[in-house]
Parts: C-alpha cells; sequence; structure tokens
C-alpha cells in the first residue's frame, strides 16, 4: 500500500488507496468486507453488500473464495444486491450477470440462494418500472448497503449509470453509451449481440451505501481515474458524484493511478523529489504544452508554469533543455538489432554481437506486423537470426463465415480432385450442423476451431514470408490456456509456461520483443505477457539470459509516453507501406474484424496513425522529422 503526504494528493478529491498491482488490491478489498462479516456475525447480526460485475471485482470474489474454503469465512449472514444486469437476458445466458456471479462467488460459498438479489433481465417491459422500485425497496427493507463494490467504466460510469445520469437517479432501466456496448463486445462476440439497455441502480441508490469501494485497475483506466478523483462534479462522469459521498475510498493499482496529478504531474502538487526521468517528463510536458521545440525553451517559460525548482540558476535552462534533447535523441536508431562496429555508448541496443538472435513474440497471430512490422523488417535486411513465435492461435478472432468459406474450398477441392474418402466432405457438413446449433456464447465446435486456427495460420505464414522470415524460423506455440473456442480463457498454467522455455532454450536469444500493450481489451496481451515474464524468471539462472535484452512493444490498442521510449526505429513512406502489406496478409482481420474494440478503424490505419503521431510528437520537440516511428521500453526481467 502506497501512502504519500497531504500536499501530493491536495488535487484528489476522492480519498485514493494505491497498490502495486491489482492482486494486493484486491486483497485489500476482500479482508475490508471479510472482516465486517466476522464482526457482525459475533453480534448475531446481517450484512449487506452492494456487488459489481466486470473484471475489476474477480480478483475481489476469487478471494472471498479462498477464505471461505480455507479459513472457514461463512456467508450465512450475508445479504447480497447486485447493482445491475442486461436488458433483456436471461439468467441462464453466458453474458449474463447471474451467470457472473454463480461462476465466480456465489456457487463457491454458503451463501442463502433467498439472500441473492440481482436485477433480473427477464421482466416484461410494462413491469420494469414496478420491479425497479420494489428492488430499491427491498435493499431499504434490510437497512440498506453497508458495503458497496464498484467498479469504473471507461465513460465514466458506475453500474450502468452511463454519462448523463443525474444525481437523483434510482433503480431504473436506461439505454447504454456506445462505447459501453463496444466494450461489452468481449463477452458477446459480436457488437449486435450486446442488449442496447439495462437496469441498474442509480446513483442515488448507490449513495445510500455505508461505505463504497471504488476500484480501478490498468493503465486503460488512468485517464477516467483522474477526470473522476480531480475533475469537477458533473453528471457526463457519474463517478464524479462520489466525491460527494461520506466515505468512499478509490482502490488502485499503480497503472491505474498512472493519471493522477501526484504521479503525471507532480510539480503542480507542490515540491518533487527530482529524479531524471521526472526532469525528463517534466521538460516534454512543458515543450507540448507552450507547442515549442525543447532547446527553445527559457527561464521564463519554466518559471511560469510551476518549474522554477528545474531552474535554480540563471540560465540553466539552456543546459538542461540539451540534456533532455539529446536524451531523446538518442532512443532514435535504424538498427533496431543495434549497429555492428559503432561506438554503442548512447545507442538503445548494443553493437556486439553485430548478427543477434532474436524472437518475437506476437499474442495473436497479428501483433507482429501491427505493432512493430518495420522493425521487425529491418531485424531481418539487417541479417538477425529472427524467429517469431505467435503465442496463441487467435482463432475466436475469425468470423464463422469465413470458417464456412474455406470448408467448402476443401470440400470442392477433394471433389475436383476425384477423391472418394469423403472426409472433407464430412468435415464440412459438421461445420455446418456446428454453426446451425450453436447458440450465442457457446463454445466453436472441435473441426469449427481447428479451421479458424489454420485461417490465422495461414495469414500469419504468409506475413512471415512477406517479412523474408525463414519458414523454420516461424513458430505457433497454441499455448493450452487460449484454446478453449470461447472468449472465457483458462487461468495461465505450467504447459502455457513450459512451452515458451522450450523455445527460450532452444534459440536462447540475445534480443526478445514482447507485447506490452496491455489495453488490449481482451487481456490476451496480458496474459501472454506474463508467460514471457514467468519463463525468463524460471531461465535466469542460465547464462545466456544475462545477455538478452527484453524489449516492450505496444500496437493496435495504445502507445507509449514519449518519455519512457528507449528505443525508437524511424520508418520512412517505403517502410510504412511494406508494414501496410504484411499486416494486410492478415485478410481474416481486414475491413471488420471480429473484436475491434471501441476504435472503428482497421488495424493498419490504428497502427500508421499511431506510428505518425509518434513521429509528429519527436518532430514537434525539436527533433529529426520522420514519416513514422515506433517505439519501445526496455524491460528489466
Amino acid at each position: 500500500m502506497k501512502t504519500l503526504d497531504h500536499s501530493q494528493t491536495k488535487l484528489e478529491k476522492i480519498p485514493v488507496t494505491l497498490f502495486d498491482g491489482p492482486g494486493p488490491a484486491s486483497k485489500y478489498v476482500a479482508e475490508y468486507i471479510a472482516d465486517l462479516i466476522l464482526r457482525r456475525q459475533a453480534n448475531g447480526e446481517q450484512v449487506v453488500l452492494g456487488l459489481a460485475t466486470g473484471a475489476t471485482p474477480v480478483m475481489v470474489y476469487q478471494e472471498l473464495v479462498r477464505m471461505h474454503r480455507e479459513d472457514g469465512l461463512s456467508f450465512q449472514n450475508v445479504i447480497t444486491f447486485n447493482l445491475d444486469e442486461y436488458y433483456p437476458i436471461a439468467p441462464d445466458s453466458p453474458q449474463s450477470y447471474h451467470y457472473f456471479m454463480n461462476y465466480h462467488l456465489f456457487d463457491h460459498v454458503d451463501i442463502r440462494r433467498e439472500n441473492i438479489h440481482i436485477p433480473l433481465g427477464t421482466i416484461d417491459r410494462n413491469e420494469v418500472t414496478t420491479y425497479c422500485e420494489e428492488y430499491e425497496n427491498k435493499i431499504d427493507a434490510v437497512g440498506g448497503i453497508d458495503i458497496q463494490v464498484l467498479g469504473i467504466g471507461r465513460t465514466g460510469h458506475i453500474g450502468f449509470n452511463e454519462p448523463g445520469s443525474v444525481f437523483r437517479s434510482g433503480t431504473r432501466i436506461v439505454k447504454l453509451d456506445p462505447v459501453t456496448i463496444s466494450d461489452a463486445t468481449r463477452e458477446f462476440i459480436k457488437e449486435e449481440f450486446v442488449p442496447r439497455t439495462a437496469l441498474t441502480m442509480g446513483i442515488k441508490s448507490i449513495f445510500k451505501a455505508n461505505k463504497v469501494f471504488l476500484m480501478a485497475w490498468g493503465g486503460k483506466k488512468a485517464e477516467i481515474v483522474n477526470r473522476a478523483v480531480e475533475g469537477e462534479v458533473t453528471k457526463e462522469i457519474p463517478a464524479s458524484f462520489l466525491q460527494n459521498h461520506a466515505d468512499t475510498e478509490l482502490v488502485l493499482d499503480m497503472a491505474a493511478g498512472a493519471g493522477l496529478s501526484r504521479f503525471k504531474t507532480p510539480w503542480l502538487t507542490g515540491f518533487c523529489e527530482w529524479t531524471d526521468d521526472l526532469r525528463k517528463r517534466a521538460v516534454i510536458w512543458l515543450s507540448e504544452k507552450l507547442d515549442k521545440p525543447i532547446l527553445k525553451l527559457t527561464d521564463k517559460d519554466y518559471k511560469q508554469n510551476d518549474l522554477d525548482e528545474l531552474i535554480l540558476i540563471p540560465n540553466y535552462s539552456q543546459e538542461l533543455n540539451v540534456k533532455i534533447f539529446n536524451d531523446l535523441q538518442h532512443t532514435i536508431t535504424g538498427w533496431p538489432g543495434g549497429k555492428p562496429n559503432a561506438d554503442d555508448t548512447n545507442r538503445p541496443e548494443r553493437a556486439f554481437p553485430d548478427k543477434k538472435r532474436v524472437i518475437v513474440f506476437s499474442p495473436h497471430p497479428d501483433d507482429d506486423v501491427i505493432s512493430m512490422g518495420g522493425t521487425l523488417l529491418k531485424l531481418v535486411e539487417q541479417e538477425h537470426e529472427v524467429h517469431v513465435a505467435y503465442q496463441t492461435s487467435g482463432n475466436i478472432a475469425v468470423f464463422d463465415d469465413d470458417a464456412v468459406r474455406f470448408a467448402e474450398f476443401a470440400r470442392l477441392l477433394e471433389s475436383s480432385l476425384g477423391e472418394k474418402n469423403g472426409l472433407l466432405q464430412d468435415a464440412y457438413q459438421k461445420v455446418m450442423e456446428d454453426i446451425r446449433e450453436k447458440k450465442q456464447g457457446d463454445e466453436d465446435g472441435e473441426i469449427l476451431k481447428i479451421i479458424k486456427g489454420l485461417i490465422r495460420r495461414g495469414e500469419a505464414s504468409a506475413a512471415c514470408r512477406f517479412c523474408k522470415v525463414k519458414e523454420e524460423r516461424v513458430h505457433f506455440l497454441n499455448l493450452p490456456f487460449y484454446e478453449t473456442g470461447s472468449i472465457m480463457k483458462k487461468e495461465l498454467a505450467e504447459p502455457d509456461i513450459n512451452i515458451i522455455k522450450k523455445l527460450l532454450k532452444e534459440v536462447q536469444p540475445h534480443q526478445v520483443f514482447a507485447a506490452g500493450d496491455l489495453h488490449d481489451p481482451h487481456g490476451t496481451h496480458e496474459v501472454c505477457l506474463d508467460a514471457i515474464l514467468r519463463a525468463l524468471k524460471e531461465l535466469k539462472s542460465e547464462a545466456w539470459t544475462s545477455d538478452c535484452n527484453l524489449w516492450l512493444y505496444r500496437g493496435a490498442w495504445q502507445e507509449w509516453d514519449i518519455e519512457k521510449i528507449e528505443m525508437a526505429i524511424p520508418l520512412s513512406p517505403i517502410d510504412v507501406i511494406r508494414k501496410r502489406k504484411a499486416i494486410f496478409k492478415h485478410q481474416s482481420q481486414k475491413d471488420y474484424p471480429v473484436f475491434p474494440g471501441e476504435d472503428t478503424r482497421e488495424f493498419w490505419q490504428r497502427a500508421e496513425d499511431r506510428n505518425s503521431t509518434t513521429a509528429r510528437r519527436y518532430d514537434q520537440l525539436g527533433l529529426t522529422e520522420y514519416e513514422a516511428i515506433e517505439a519501445f521500453v526496455k524491460y528489466d526481467f
């Protein structure tokens, strides 16, 4: 848990508790809940919990289940009220919050079924208003909610109180925001399957809780967390209403808290402990705020923007500007594997060995070219031994129609060649049968999974051929955690780690490139990175690991902050076109992918815009103007 003095938190209007990761943060909330349950049990009293769904509270529920199994924590005196539910939706639907709560909590503890309350998504539309009033009355009848658990959506919603919700709102039916609908595609496979409305407790309902835990994990929540906790109270960010709640605690991991002023711009909150990294961030911030190249910043600019501490010596701004400019300039290189026979003192990568063994890990079969296609092409051209390792099959990201098209092609090919055994004809019929019988949320059948995986594999192989990666250096790992045929994945386990370790031990790379793009809405990137880090940790006693650099790239979902970039690979207009052609080899992901996220642009468009924006920012800071830049951060494993 992180604690700071009041001067650093003066812009925060909700008390914030920070943890290194979502695990310890979730344990903190779970222990608070368990403590209240035990104290009430000792007095023969009940506890009323307000519960949330979504990815954020899952680890809280896991810890409560662990406490029940291992520590004997009983839920016999617990009454629960869930915040919300999609409407319309059946309780047994895999996407329903009834299913979610049973799967993650209720089926694993001894709570009385009559004490569980979740809004029902099958209520007749004409009865919804009455039903919502009764739901509110049930909460009041048991004395209100003791602890309310909340997550925060990217729109700032709490429950399904979307932007525009007013403070006086009670339990009701609401229309979902387009961003919320887009985010829900992760569970519903296609956006058109996501219900457009939901039942939700209102802001006024939430305010009845004695204690509120508002939780957020990951960098993708950093911006909205900042606006909710430091901005004005507004119905456009419903979570901001909690600034006026008597006892709300914002529980964050460090990534979600990164947007708070105490971390992002600490010079605005008071005196700073100036490190080299913080000085660099402040100078870049000032340059971009004033739209002035770094080398043109003056003492006056620093003093007028709360950065007096950086230039206590007259005219020191010039020396500081040059230092930061040089630091940024040294990140730029056209040699991602290191430049042979060159002074590498100020280069991101070492010169020796001049020909390196490289593994580019790609969570899905297109992340490599989307995220670092230009760099991949350069590594091959500069004659490094480049391996590409696709960690998952990516099979769920293929439309059923594409699978039918390929199955039909195979059937027709079998027929055209005069084959008599009919195996492909049978496979085609089985695929058609599976698709006809498959309900929303069901897993793909085995043959359908295989066909979709082969489609992604063929596209990845084509992209590698285009990039001139040798066939024997292309590895399809198919990590078991992913191969479920549905959105729900298994936990990362030893078999996954062993597959990564086997490849690392075979290649003994000097460089590893991996996805640090944790804004990926499906969570696969984070799991895949964790698999690599755990494998490297287990292999750290092997000699080659001491000479191995791990570089993290980002892709379709986000980019590194300029001050964090440690290697910037400039791309020419020709490089950009070649990268685009490599991405185009992934035909099943073109035009409109299965999982587009909130961004409707195609992946190649996102990649080009991201790379050109990075180049433009470097240019505006006063550095050389490039067409595009791919950026990397070095990770000390």
